[in-house]
């Protein structure tokens, strides 16, 4: 899923607070963030801003511009068998990042072959930034509002500009649900991803999904089906691949 031509979109996104949390371990209960967004964090808050079935995002940095800063708040989740209960959740706040990333054909989607535009795609894009998105912007969660403007990655001063390595351990990269499948082994499955992110000089380079050393299938799924048949995708017509 290489890209063939640069494709690349630069924009900044930020808001009061964030939780990028282990999607694993928010079943219930106390949640607490990851210091920086998760990959799959960034690649939901770019599909946010404009997205179609023909091709993936895929990040390629994050540059940490505030301090990373917690704030501790005492929530009352409404429970599954009724009623609440009193958690604390652990957000990040004042939250800014510069982010770098482009998108690649989805092999996965040969009948949206007539849609590869790669001119089109990029336009409508940077526009979308532009304008902040074709939807609302979350950092995480539904109660983290972000909001994403362009910018030039690099620019302007960082909080960690200065600080040669940081390393945080093993933590959650994304999901691969059979759509986006690279392999095999990810196909017709969902499957969850881990790594070992480091930060130099403020900036995070992501590992591209099929290089991350952490693999854990979670179970089988079948790919979404974009037919026109069904009416769930009718814009098919327009690539002239249904009559």
């Amino acid at each position: 899923m290489k890209t063939e031509h640069p494709n690349i979109v630069e924009f900044e996104v930020f808001g009061d607070y964030a939780l990028f949390s282990d999607p694993l371990m928010r079943l219930g209960g106390e949640k607490c963030s990851y210091q920086v967004p998760t990959y799959e964090a960034l690649k939901g808050i770019l599909s946010s801003v404009y997205w179609k079935p023909t091709f993936i995002w895929r990040i390629m940095d994050v540059r940490v511009m505030n301090p990373i800063q917690t704030e501790v708040k005492g929530i009352r989740p409404i429970k599954y068998s009724g009623g609440n209960d009193l958690a604390y959740y652990t957000y990040l706040k004042n939250c800014r990042y510069q982010v770098r990333a482009c998108f690649a054909w989805n092999d996965n989607r040969p009948e949206l072959c007539g849609d590869r535009n790669e001119n089109k795609h990029h336009c409508i894009a940077r526009r979308m930034i532009e304008k902040g998105g074709r939807r609302d912007i979350f950092l995480g969660t539904r109660e983290c509002q972000g909001y994403v403007e362009p910018c030039v990655f690099g620019n302007g001063a960082g909080a960690y500009d200065d600080l040669p390595e940081l390393g945080f351990g093993l933590m959650y990269h994304g999901i691969t649900y059979p759509d986006e499948a690279y392999s095999e082994e990810t196909r017709g499955r969902m499957t969850a991803r881990f790594w070992y992110p480091v930060m130099k000089n403020g900036v995070i380079h992501f590992l591209p999904p099929e290089e991350c050393p952490g693999q854990k299938p979670l179970r089988e799924m079948p790919m979404k089906s974009f037919s026109a048949d069904e009416g769930n995708f009718i814009g098919l017509r327009e690539f002239g691949e249904v009559e």
